[in-house]
């Protein structure tokens, strides 16, 4: 085999064919005086459920270029909470004070929903967007395509600026790496290109001004073989240390062995929350654990976050990938280092894998102005 071939197939990761597409949109603007004067004139505080008319009308015309662009599942959320999409055979949303989460199979599942407080003032207006069908990462630069077209009528209707609405693209992969333990022999090739980069070949472009964020999210559910691994003393006042510093210092031995320098470990039951920064951010938002990190610049490190006297249900393993693991933007080699790592964990913890799930979720984002 040539040099080149060698570094293509370095480069391609084999994911099982039983693994999960998810694609949403998210558009976001700020609710300003003039538009809430420009749909609701007579608008007062006084009156019962003063914001109805005015959610109800921005909702309305969601759903009506929805049907238009055939687009088959759009909700308008004004609750200033934290939206966020998930893969469920059952559909059902879940709301707790900072996030609303939504869960649906995309092959089967359609929504046209609302959700705001006809009361209360949000600061901004979320609109989401699910991709449906099959194929979903095949087709969604045509679905990007779509949702685009359709914010921007939906801003002609309410002289919006377009710059106004920050729009931002998630996609993500799961799988468990032992599907195959579990009798699922077949795999796909992907290269895992870069958003942009897949959007480009089928003459799609995104603005050069974009932030973009790849990273994976692994999940590791606590039973009791992992507790009786390590000794626990109940009386204690901290008896899950000796369980929490076991994981981190698995995690990093794995993670060091392969390259990964740029991650987390998450076991304080905060719901981890990663985004684009320019600054490195590590900060705790009620029930939100935020992680911040910048793909341009060098690796910050892996940290650990965890509560002593707290027994969580999971532990979340992050890895988030820098410029120097996206080579020609494509992230096939950076998730084999991940599944490398995790395997090394797996035979760390003595994980069956023909029993117990090792979830991984890997996660591509782009955001930008309309």
């Amino acid at each position: 085999m040539s040099i080149v071939r060698k570094r293509s197939a370095a480069n391609k990761a084999y994911i099982p064919s039983n693994n999960r597409d998810n694609q949403y949109i998210l558009a976001e603007f700020q609710l300003s005086d003039a538009l809430l004067t420009q749909i609701s004139p007579d608008f007062s505080e006084d009156s019962k459920q003063p914001y109805f008319q005015f959610y109800q009308y921005l909702s309305q015309l969601l759903f009506t270029l929805s049907n238009d662009f055939n687009i088959k599942s759009s909700v308008f959320v004004a609750n200033d909470k934290l939206v966020r999409v998930r893969y469920s055979q059952e559909m059902h949303q879940w709301q707790t004070s900072q996030q609303i989460l939504f869960y649906y199979d995309p092959q089967i599942h359609e929504l046209q929903n609302s959700f705001f407080d006809a009361n209360a003032r949000a600061n901004k207006i979320t609109l989401l967007f699910l991709a449906s069908g099959n194929d979903i990462r095949v087709n969604a630069a045509e679905f990007h395509q779509k949702v685009t077209k359709l914010l921007k009528y939906y801003c002609q209707q309410l002289a919006l600026k377009e710059g106004d609405l920050r729009v931002r693209d998630h996609q993500h992969i799961t799988y468990d790496i032992f599907a195959k333990n579990k009798g699922c022999t077949s795999s796909v090739a992907h290269k895992l290109r870069s958003i942009d980069q897949r959007y480009q070949s089928q003459a799609v472009t995104l603005p050069t001004e974009n932030s973009a964020i790849t990273y994976a999210i692994i999940n590791l559910t606590i039973n009791n073989r992992l507790l009786n691994m390590v000794d626990i003393d109940p009386s204690s006042k901290d008896p899950y240390n000796p369980l929490y510093t076991f994981l981190t210092d698995t995690f990093s031995m794995v993670a060091k062995r392969f390259n990964l320098n740029n991650g987390a470990l998450i076991a304080n039951g905060l719901v981890p929350i990663v985004r684009y920064s320019l600054h490195e951010i590590v900060s705790r938002v009620g029930e939100l654990q935020m992680l911040g990190y910048n793909p341009e610049q060098s690796p910050c490190g892996l940290v650990s976050k965890w509560q002593a006297d707290q027994l969580v249900d999971n532990v979340q393993f992050i890895f988030v990938a820098t410029k120097l693991d996206g080579t020609d933007n494509r992230f096939g080699r950076f998730i084999n280092q991940i599944e490398q790592a995790m395997r090394l964990l797996a035979a760390e913890l003595e994980i069956p894998g023909n029993k117990e799930e090792l979830i991984i979720r890997f996660h591509q984002h782009v955001a930008y102005n309309l």
